[in-house]
Order: C-alpha cells, then sequence, then structure tokens
C-alpha cells in the first residue's frame, strides 16, 4: 500500500529517541542517486541508444529479467573506448536534495549507502565525492583500453541489493526495522521489500504499487521528515 510522504510516520518513531540515530538509508543509483541512465548514456556513445533505452525500460518495469537484459545491453557497448567513462562522469547530475539528505543523515549519525545495477567506473569517484557509507555497483570487461561487451564478476542483481542493505546493516549493528530503500525499478523491489520502510522514487507502476511510500517530486531531501530529520 502506498502514501504520500508527507502522510508517513518517521521510520523507528515507535522507538526510544536514544535508538533514531541508528539507521541507514540505502539508494538505487540510475535515475534516483543521480538524473542519468547510465548504460544509456554509454549507449548513446557506441551508437545504440535506442535499443538499450528500451531494453532498460522493459526491465525496470519487470518485465525481463534483469541480469540477462544487462547482458544484452553491455553486449551493445562492445568495442567503445574506456574514455568513455570519462566523458560519462563529467555529464552526471546529481538529484536534488542529494547532499543536504546525505549531510543530515550523517549529522544525526546514520549511514548512506548506494547499491547500482551500473558500474563501478562511474560510481566510484560519485559516491567518494558525496561521502556515502558504503556503495557497490558492476564492473564491466575492458582489454586492450576497449570494452569486451562483457560484465566482469557477479552482476547485481534484484537480490544482491537486497544482500547489500542486509550486509551492511548487519556490519554496523543495525536492526533491519532502522532500515529505509529508496528505489525507481522492478530490481529494487526485494531490496524494498527487506527494508524497514520503501520509498518508490518517481518509480515504475510496479514499484509505486509495492512501496510504502510514493515520492513523485525529484528531490531527495524528501527521505528526512521519513527519518524524523525534518517537520
Amino acid at each position: 500500500m502506498t502514501q504520500q510522504v508527507l502522510a508517513a510516520e518517521p521510520l523507528s518513531a515507535s522507538q526510544p529517541p536514544a535508538d533514531r540515530s541508528r539507521f541507514l538509508v540505502v539508494l538505487d543509483v540510475d535515475s534516483t542517486l543521480i538524473e542519468n541512465e547510465v548504460i544509456e548514456m554509454l549507449g548513446d556513445l557506441a551508437g545504440s541508444h535506442a535499443e538499450v533505452a528500451e531494453i532498460t525500460e522493459r526491465a525496470m518495469r519487470g518485465e525481463l529479467d534483469f541480469a540477462h537484459s544487462l547482458q544484452e545491453r553491455v553486449a551493445l557497448l562492445e568495442g567503445l573506448p574506456d574514455t568513455c567513462f570519462d566523458e560519462v562522469r563529467a555529464a552526471i547530475e546529481v538529484t536534488a536534495g542529494v547532499p543536504e539528505m546525505i549531510a543530515a543523515v550523517h549529522a544525526a549519525g546514520g549511514a548512506v549507502g548506494v547499491v547500482s545495477g551500473g558500474f563501478h567506473e562511474v560510481l566510484d569517484p560519485l559516491a567518494t565525492s558525496l561521502g556515502l557509507d558504503h556503495w557497490r555497483a558492476n564492473r564491466l570487461g575492458v582489454a586492450d583500453g576497449r570494452l569486451t561487451g562483457t560484465v566482469s564478476g557477479p552482476i547485481i542483481d534484484p537480490q544482491s541489493k537486497a544482500d547489500a542493505l542486509t550486509e551492511w546493516a548487519e556490519r554496523r549493528g543495525i536492526p533491519l526495522a532502522h532500515t529505509l530503500a529508496v528505489g525507481d525499478g522492478a530490481n529494487d523491489l526485494r531490496m524494498m521489500e527487506v527494508a524497514g520502510l520503501s520509498v518508490a522514487f518517481d518509480a515504475r507502476p510496479l514499484v509505486r504499487e509495492h512501496a510504502d511510500v510514493t515520492m513523485t517530486v525529484r528531490d531527495l531531501s524528501q527521505l528526512l521528515p521519513l527519518l524524523g530529520l525534518r517537520g
């Protein structure tokens, strides 16, 4: 069941005040933490934007297996020079409210992580610059300075996203009831299921249907009232 953000109760509102600072926020990256879809930006450089975008949209709506759809899209990037990462990083636009949200969570003693079906090659410097506590993503195969059209290592699929949230919470001694998951696509649903509170952020219909809270305004500082950090 969904509800408007201002009608939601703060996360862990039933807990004593001393416990409320111990929480974890985990977000999706593409079209959530950032305004962009990185694989579509890479597809644009490879001359295959339309095909990549179509597969991405179907995967985000839950019509395709995510891991298989990622392999299909990455195959279309074969031959791109690895300088493409520099071009994409330079064009990334962080979603409104992200620095404010991270600063407020940290000031309250909480942690912020992101887990992405995208790529470490783009995410790593962004996560460092934003001061994120945890991040996890896929890696692209590169040989002789060019993309091989493959993913290097295990694919971050829906279960991997849920596992990351659980792992980070356990590492910090944070109960799952004190976790908040934010996403927009079908591959975020398992992560949202295990979290104490789930937020559909400008999301596909399937995600809005299953989330605790829906947000339509693209400003992630809206998360702060859910955490009891802003009235």
